[in-house]
């Protein structure tokens, strides 16, 4: 990992050296823009709209637009003079609970690695942070602009999670909000089932990337010269259901039915939707799910193959064999024939 970044965590009277390495990296296939007819990249030039000059990026500077074509031009020299006491330092301003922090304010994440002899009071404010069960709240200037931010422990290491400023969080304004839409006890109801038949423990290593993964194997065989393999096309959503309940109902039986589970329970059909597993279920089996869930989703169509496997084999039998079933039918009536009655026992006298 490269270090974008080197300062200090600023704890009360405590100064912590550390380095920053981003903490995340995208995983997408990335283009360039080529020219069809013969594979040539396309290149952009930066031009002036003024005097049509091509400039470099050492004539590039940044302006402001104040509106009617005029703009305020600012150098790095007027960015190196604004006071920035967050320059090269981590602020802890203080330490709240973790579950305060609305998620939609996270933006970025960077690992903190201690620098020299800054290991002791690393692993001090790690420990600390971790007994507390809080996260500090700090501020952080990277790349020449503040920022709000977290620091909290994630497998032993300080993360730093950059934030956004509360008016950068748009405020959702449509008109369902107003409305007076009522649900009514019962699908409610239902959709607690579905939440509960669906439930599970989050796992993100057993979730991947399909659409990365085929269109990686669409390159591979353009550059080996083979055919490529159209992946089977998934089954198309059936249309919207006009009846919510019966919606609900079929959710919820399909779901269970995924998870080898018997039974309508909510009021539905046990065999509705049945081998159509949930996306939990979905990501589980394609990592290998554990023997004991293996075992139950099988149990049910043991039981029935079970329970009709030896009137089957026979009609089969009989389909096979005919002549076989019209001799045992002969041999059973021609025994009968010759088998001379059984005289009655004499009844004693008293």
């Amino acid at each position: 990992m490269r270090t974008i970044w080197k300062g200090a965590v600023s704890f009360g009277l405590v100064s912590i050296a550390v380095k920053l390495y981003a903490a995340t990296e995208e995983k997408d296939i990335r283009f360039h823009q080529v020219h069809r007819a013969d594979g040539g990249r396309i290149r952009y030039k930066r031009t002036c709209q003024v005097c049509g000059k091509e400039v470099t990026y050492d004539d590039i500077a940044k302006g402001y637009d104040i509106g009617g074509g005029e703009m305020v031009v600012l150098t790095d020299s007027d960015f190196a003079d604004l006071p920035l006491s967050t320059s090269h330092a981590i602020d802890v301003l203080e330490f709240v609970p973790a579950e305060q922090v609305d998620p939609i304010l996270y933006n970025k994440a960077y690992f903190l690695e201690p620098e020299g002899a800054a290991t002791k009071p690393y692993v001090l404010l790690r420990d600390a942070l971790t007994d507390a069960e809080r996260v500090a709240i700090v501020k952080v200037a990277i790349r020449q602009r503040e920022q709000l931010a977290t620091l909290r422990v994630r497998e032993g290491v300080l993360l730093l999670n950059t934030m956004l400023w509360p008016d950068e969080i748009r405020t959702p304004d449509f008109a369902f909000l107003g409305e007076d839409l009522k649900v009514r006890p019962p699908e409610l109801a239902m959709a607690s089932s579905l939440i509960d038949s669906m439930a599970g423990e989050f796992q993100p290593e057993v979730f991947t990337d399909d659409y990365r993964a085929a269109l990686q194997e669409v390159i591979d065989a353009k550059v080996e010269g083979r055919e490529v393999v159209q992946p089977e096309a998934p089954e198309e959503a059936p249309p919207a259901a006009v009846d919510l309940m019966a919606a609900l109902k079929a959710s919820v039986d399909r779901a269970r039915a995924a998870r080898g589970e018997s039974g309508g329970g909510a009021g539905g059909r046990s065999d509705a939707g049945a081998g159509e597993p949930t996306p939990i279920t979905s990501a589980r089996s394609a990592k290998k799910a554990t023997k004991s869930q293996g075992t139950a989703r099988k149990a049910p169509a043991t039981a029935k193959k079970n329970s009709s496997k030896a009137p089957v084999k026979k009609a089969d039998a009989q389909k096979r064999n005919p002549a076989k079933k019209a001799q045992t039918g002969k041999t059973a009536a021609k025994k009968a024939t010759n088998t001379p009655p059984k005289k009655a026992a004499p009844r004693k006298s008293a």
